[in-house]
């Protein structure tokens, strides 16, 4: 164990019974395994004895087979191993984990989300669920990540084979994020090209596509704003970005937008060209897209603050409404804002900590990425709400009838209607967009990785030396499944998936995957695992979390979703009782993988059922662990 394998000692010098080199790699010799049967099956047990003989004879035979896997296809998995591609420094994982973890929704979501449910008070359902959910979830993948170095398919063959299903729901989920998530990028493209004017075209009420109900209160005459008035900003957004006007709702959805669609086509370039040689080349893509939000939320938090009315907004967005921590959806709303702002389940982890180093402190990078991620989206709250107040003080309104838009509306409305009105606003707005767009750029950097890994580590004899050939591919049915979000009705499309394809099936996923570590893997063994790669066991806050508080957690999410489905309404459109059924179908078609695969493995696999069963929960392939220069099989 102390000679390095990298000696000149000839590979093929080993003799029989004897462990032997191959190509730099620990290899073990089926026959001595061979050898150690053989003598097993010569003991003669008395009577009483026979039933422990059976159990090492039984136990002697799974070490042939796993011997004789080291031979070939182990050896295999080896050679693989040590070719893996790593990142190329510390800082670039951690970049594209909090490049990953912070997208759109904490710009919008976090803050909406805050003020509606008790503003500074929400904070305290918001940290409980952090600490006791979100981020031991964060934590155990990037752990399993690390330490098997898979993809979220082939990881379950060293866990729970039986729960393999999980990586093609994760997979399809993904997918379906592609296909929504990149249009709303490429609305906020939109805006960054038509922000290249001297006066941004949400300005004023004298465009082709505004109507008679476009009221500017912003202009210098004396304005009347009545209840059929609209602003110029809504209605360029309605009207000339999204053009809902010319759809009917979903059952009508119109023609496809040229100009969203070559924004898109834009975007998915990209995209292609910075994911395709894969972590060593977005990891140095992420130095701008997960830095540069940074540098603008500062620029617009200085510039809000000093904003006339800005404290409005503040105190409207931190002054506590302490009633609201007795409701029940109150709760709910943080531990799924915690939740999907993290992002565990949807195999991004997974991937990114898999090209660590095998010692590397994952425990750290959990609590640093995500305190980071916690941190930016409570900072973005003061850079939306000190506009807010400014546009509440512009309107001598309340703040609570200004912030009365939603999701994607409060950037794309009220947020560019106050930065049109502002001076230097061609400047802020083209900064503004363009944070957005990076923003977007490096969470769907992950959404592919995460695909992209699971793909390939499942089929490396077929993709492994095809990356380009595959992620081209994969751009193209993204970009295809795309189509029905760039037609004149496909906001609402985005918001039926933003709804029902992500959310329920992504919480189901993540609670699986957690019953399948802490309590079919085992907590110890995982526990073990982690000791192995940074040096020190998990403590019991964390062993209680992972078998029992997060899962209870997601569980307690998952029930009150399905138990309280959302009421979907998208500006003046109400959508009908038929789109709750087709979003539960689309919600259902990804996790549905998990028990067609769970029957698939009980059939396939020979012996009585509780054979079958034994061996489906049972980790069939060996996870290497690096030992000095020596790779042992953790078995």
């Amino acid at each position: 164990e102390t000679e390095p394998l990298t000696s000149k000692k000839d590979a093929s010098d080993c003799n029989e019974g004897e462990d032997c080199k191959e190509n730099g790699l620990l290899v073990r010799n089926p026959k001595s395994a061979l050898r150690l049967v053989e003598d097993g099956n010569k003991v003669h047990p008395s009577q009483g004895d026979k039933g422990e003989a059976a159990q090492i004879s039984n136990a002697t035979t799974t070490t042939t087979t796993t011997s004789t896997t080291c031979g070939a296809e182990g050896q295999q998995q080896l050679m693989e191993l040590e070719d893996r591609e790593t990142w190329s420094k510390k800082i670039d994982f951690l970049l594209s984990v909090i490049g990953y973890a912070v997208d759109l929704g904490n710009v919008w979501r976090f803050p909406y989300i805050c003020y509606q449910n008790g503003g500074g008070a929400f904070l305290i359902p918001y940290t409980i669920m952090a600490i006791f959910g979100g981020i031991p979830l964060f934590y155990m993948e990037l752990a399993l990540g690390q330490y098997h170095r898979n993809g979220c398919i082939s990881i379950w063959r060293k866990i729970c084979p039986i729960f393999k299903g999980i990586g093609a729901a994760i997979c399809i989920i993904d997918l379906y994020v592609a296909s929504y998530y990149n249009t709303i990028m490429a609305w906020a493209f939109y805006y960054l090209i038509s922000s290249f004017t001297a006066e941004l075209p949400w300005t004023s009420c004298t465009n082709a596509w505004n109507t008679g109900n476009c009221t500017n209160y912003f202009s210098k005459d004396n304005v009347s704003w009545s209840l059929h008035s609209v602003s110029p900003a809504e209605e360029f957004y309605t009207r000339q970005v999204l053009q809902v006007h010319r759809s009917n709702g979903l059952d009508d959805l119109g023609g496809i937008s040229w100009q969203l669609t070559l924004c898109l086509l834009l975007i998915f370039t990209i995209v292609y060209f910075s994911i395709w040689k894969g972590v060593k080349t977005s990891g140095k893509v992420v130095w701008v897209t997960a830095t540069f939000p940074y540098i603008i939320l500062f620029i617009l938090l200085v510039r809000g603050a000093t904003l006339p009315g800005a404290w409005r907004g503040v105190l409207y967005y931190l002054k506590p409404n302490w009633q609201k921590l007795l409701a029940t959806e109150v709760w709910v709303d943080a531990a799924a804002q915690i939740f999907f702002s993290l992002g565990p389940g949807f195999g991004v982890l997974l991937a990114y900590a898999s090209y660590n180093k095998f010692h590397n402190n994952c425990y750290q990078d959990a609590l640093v990425t995500s305190t980071v991620n916690c941190v930016t989206s409570f900072v973005s709250g003061f850079v939306i709400f000190t506009v807010l107040g400014y546009m509440a003080e512009m309107r001598n309104e309340d703040v609570s009838e200004v912030a009365k838009d939603t999701g994607p509306s409060l950037l794309f409305i009220t947020y560019a209607e106050a930065i049109a009105n502002m001076p230097a606003s061609t400047f802020f707005a083209i900064i503004f967009f363009l944070m957005l767009l990076t923003l977007g750029l490096d969470s769907t950097f992950a959404g592919l990785e995460g695909v992209i890994t699971g793909v390939l580590d499942e089929f490396p004899h077929v993709w492994s030396k095809r990356r380009e050939l595959f992620v081209l591919g994969l751009t193209i049915v993204c970009f295809l499944g795309s189509l029905a979000t760039l037609t004149f009705g496909g906001a609402y499309v985005v918001k039926l998936f933003e709804e029902y394809a992500t959310g329920p099936a992504v919480l189901t996923v993540v609670f699986l995957e957690a019953v399948a570590v802490a309590w079919f893997y085992g907590i110890t063994q995982f526990c073990n695992d982690v000791k192995e790669m940074v040096g020190f066991t998990p403590g019991w806050y964390w062993r209680v979390c992972w078998v029992a508080i997060s899962p209870i957690f997601l569980l307690f999410v998952t029930c009150s979703f399905l138990s309280n489905p959302p009421e979907l309404r998208l500006f003046d459109y109400s959508y009908p009782y038929w789109t709750t059924v087709v979003g539960y179908c689309i919600g259902t078609s990804s996790i549905i993988c998990i028990p067609i695969y769970m029957v698939y493995r009980l059939i396939v696999t020979p012996g009585t059922l509780k054979e079958r069963i034994l061996k489906s929960i049972t980790p069939e392939t060996a996870t290497e662990i690096p030992f000095g220069d020596i790779r042992m099989n953790a078995v």
